[in-house]
């Protein structure tokens, strides 16, 4: 840890003390989220994201190690290392730095240029290599012609091989071919033979003939070349912009004069650079390229999840959930404030079966008999025709409708999450159960779906997997403990994200709460299973006990400072409740007074806000989405029209914008404002209500481009 310190310092331009305390925090085994929420004097005050960044680094760093190791104990038990070689390897923190020291000693398969050394070939090799001899070509060779080797002409391509090998194995050589793929690298895009179909162009027009410097070619793009190419529908090449003169520079480095020799050692680096180097430095490019495009689309991925499981909830309200169709009709769910489910039913408003009067006798009834306050409907087939009939009724009581994604409902409603919690119901009931326990807490029912099938990503499917989860994985994490959970109330899918615990430790807390009855106390936690001082500590200041008899319970307060906030309320001579409900008494708090050597002004401060406003949710208030009630399809669409719309998911290249019909319109990045926009991010959000202006309509590809642009 002690050597990592001081590079990831210098890379993120941060102190050592501050990398130092973090790495420690961490590999002790501390939660990113309880880092940054209790340890700001450790880490000078490192946000989640800074954090995390420092943990990627050293994981990055520690594997580089291991494989120096590797590279170390083969070259030493092939008896082939220097003193200077071993100082280089210690010495070289860089991946592609490292694997081109040790790409002459890699155990490789059996080349053509091993083949030629087993045939005796390299002394030749090396004579053509001086390029000193003015002998012929033939007499030079001629030695060399026995056993295995039948001619001259043999024994030169013999010789060719090894220098070509030797070319494309030279560092050098390698970093020169590299700054040119970097500089005027160019990915070329083509249709494979036979794939020029209709449903292929639909895809893939845009990329049949495609040509574009690869530094400039965006995340989006270059992720759809390689779906495609994986595909078998586009064949994508990388090449530096001239090749003649990349191959040119080459031979001025290695060919001197113009002697046969030369002559030999010029075809050998034509040799090298198109059967070896630039196939190798291609693959490079190509991975380095969709590395790239993979941490774009992921932050992107990241960021979109994160806005969506910070939705504002409804909240402990009693709602009425629909998933809307025409054929199998309208599944209808109702849920007490807690989200159990009470009732379901089926109604039929819509063709064939139209029972309008029938389905709306049921609905008024069921508003009235279980006390609805809001309905929640899922925003897919029949979505606009039942909104439409829904809010046309009279009910007892005032009642919202809310419409909700859909995304991500029916692989939960078929998931194992769902089959435990409704096995006595069909995958109908459960999605329309989501449904509604989405309008209530998108948070708590979100984390019990695949992140990737939420439907905020692009290409998803086409980037690493293990990085993908990762970065979700933290991003649930993040969002969990910013929020805080009951844990009286908590699914253990929920209490799985919750820092420290994972998901024994929230099977037991949920097996402990129905044994037990609810949780009465923090402290309470210590007595549930595998429950030890490390997972609590972690824990406890984002579990929340409502109703407790210490009010620091449900509050942000961990634990760890109790004595501390109820020092201040003995300083004023008043309870610990009376201080959380008194603001002229923390008004007179004067933290400077109660920093100590562990405890800091950034953790007073954070426990003064906690008291002020506790337990306090940081999600917004939700607003009810109205959509124009006359556009119900693509084709009552006209350009030119102003419509209200809901952002649904943003991407590098624009935002996709939900207006009430099936297909969602594009807001290209161009048209998100009256200024440049390099990142849509800055510009809109996740669930933000927008006017959009239709542009253009592709009826046919089901396209719709919007702009946000005023006038």
């Amino acid at each position: 840890m002690e050597a990592f310190t001081p590079m990831i310092a210098a890379a993120m331009q941060l102190p050592e003390h501050r990398i130092d305390n973090t790495l420690k925090l961490l590999l002790s085994g501390a939660t990113i989220p309880f880092i940054s929420r209790y340890r700001k004097e450790s880490t000078g005050g490192l946000d989640e994201v800074k954090i995390g960044e420092i943990n990627d680094r050293y994981n990055k760093l520690a594997e580089l190690a291991k494989r120096k190791e590797t590279v170390r104990s083969t070259i030493e038990g092939q008896g082939k290392m220097t003193d200077e070689l071993s100082r280089r390897i210690d010495r070289c923190w860089d991946a592609t730095e490292l694997e081109d020291i040790y790409l002459p000693y890699k155990p490789k398969r059996k080349t053509r240029a091993e083949a030629a050394r087993q045939k005796g070939l390299e002394p030749l090799a090396q004579t053509l290599l001086l390029q000193r001899t003015g002998s012929p070509l033939e007499k030079l060779a001629l030695p060399y012609v026995k056993g295995e080797v039948k001619d001259a002409d043999e024994a030169l391509k013999g010789a060719r091989d090894i220098i070509a090998e030797l070319v494309s194995e030279n560092e050098q050589t390698r970093q020169t071919l590299r700054r040119q793929f970097d500089r005027k690298g160019m990915i070329h895009s083509k249709v494979a033979k036979g794939k020029e179909t209709d449903e292929a162009a639909a895809k893939y027009r845009d990329y049949f003939d495609f040509c574009e410097p690869l530094r400039r070619c965006s995340s989006h793009r270059l992720l759809a070349l390689r779906r495609g190419e994986a595909e078998g529908i586009l064949k994508v090449s990388i090449t530096p912009d001239d090749e003649e003169m990349c191959m040119e520079g080459l031979k001025r480095h290695y060919v001197k004069g113009r002697s046969e020799c030369s002559q030999e050692v010029a075809a050998a680096v034509e040799d090298a650079y198109k059967r070896l180097l630039r196939p190798s430095i291609e693959t490079e490019f190509a991975a380095l390229s969709k590395a790239k495009a993979d941490e774009e689309a992921i932050r992107v991925f990241a960021a979109n999840l994160r806005q969506l499981l910070l939705a504002p909830p409804l909240g402990q309200k009693r709602v009425l959930g629909i998933d809307p169709g025409f054929r199998t009709g309208c599944k209808v769910v109702c849920l007490d404030a807690q989200g159990a489910l009470l009732h379901n039913e089926a109604i039929y408003p819509h063709p064939p079966k139209s029972e309008q009067a029938l389905a709306a006798r049921k609905l008024v009834k069921l508003v009235e008999q279980y006390k609805i306050e809001a309905i929640a409907l899922g925003n897919g087939t029949a979505s606009r025709d039942t909104e439409l009939f829904v809010t046309s009724q009279r009910y007892d009581r005032p009642v919202q409708v809310f419409v909700v994604s859909e995304d991500g409902a029916s692989i939960y409603s078929a998931s194992k999450t769902a089959r435990e919690e409704f096995p006595d119901y069909d995958v109908t009931v459960r999605g329309a159960v989501s449904i509604g326990r989405r309008l209530m807490d998108p948070l708590a029912e979100l984390v019990k779906i695949d992140a990737k099938s939420i439907g905020v990503g692009q290409y998803q499917h086409d980037v690493d997997q293990t990085q993908l989860k990762a970065s979700l994985d933290q991003t649930v994490e993040s969002c969990v403990n910013l929020v805080g959970v009951n844990v009286n109330t908590a699914s253990k899918h929920l209490l799985t994200y919750v820092s420290g615990l994972g998901p024994t430790l929230a099977q037991n807390i949920v097996d402990y709460r129905t044994a037990n009855g609810p949780f009465r106390s923090r402290r309470e936690l210590l007595k549930v299973p595998r429950m030890g001082a490390k997972a609590f500590e972690q824990c406890a200041g984002f579990l929340r006990i409502p109703q407790a008899a210490n009010p620091l319970d449900n509050s942000a307060v961990h634990p760890e400072s109790y004595g501390i906030v109820e020092q201040m309320a003995k300083d004023l001579h008043c309870t610990v409740n009376e201080l959380m409900q008194d603001k002229q008494l923390r008004a007179a708090i004067r933290p400077e007074n109660y920093v100590t050597e562990t405890v800091g002004l950034p953790t007073l401060t954070d426990i003064l806000q906690e008291l002020d406003k506790p337990g306090r949710d940081p999600r917004q208030t939700i607003q009810a989405m109205e959509f124009d009630p006359n556009v119900r399809t693509i084709d009552d669409l006209r350009e030119g029209m102003e419509l209200p719309g809901i952002v649904t998911n943003i991407t590098n290249f624009g935002c996709f914008v939900d207006f009430g019909i099936k297909e969602k319109g594009l807001v290209h990045v161009s048209q998100l404002a009256d200024h440049f926009v390099s990142d849509p991010t800055t510009v809109v959000s996740i669930h933000q209500h927008v006017r959009v202006r239709v542009m253009g309509i592709d009826r046919e590809r089901k396209r719709i481009q919007l702009t946000m642009k005023q006038g």
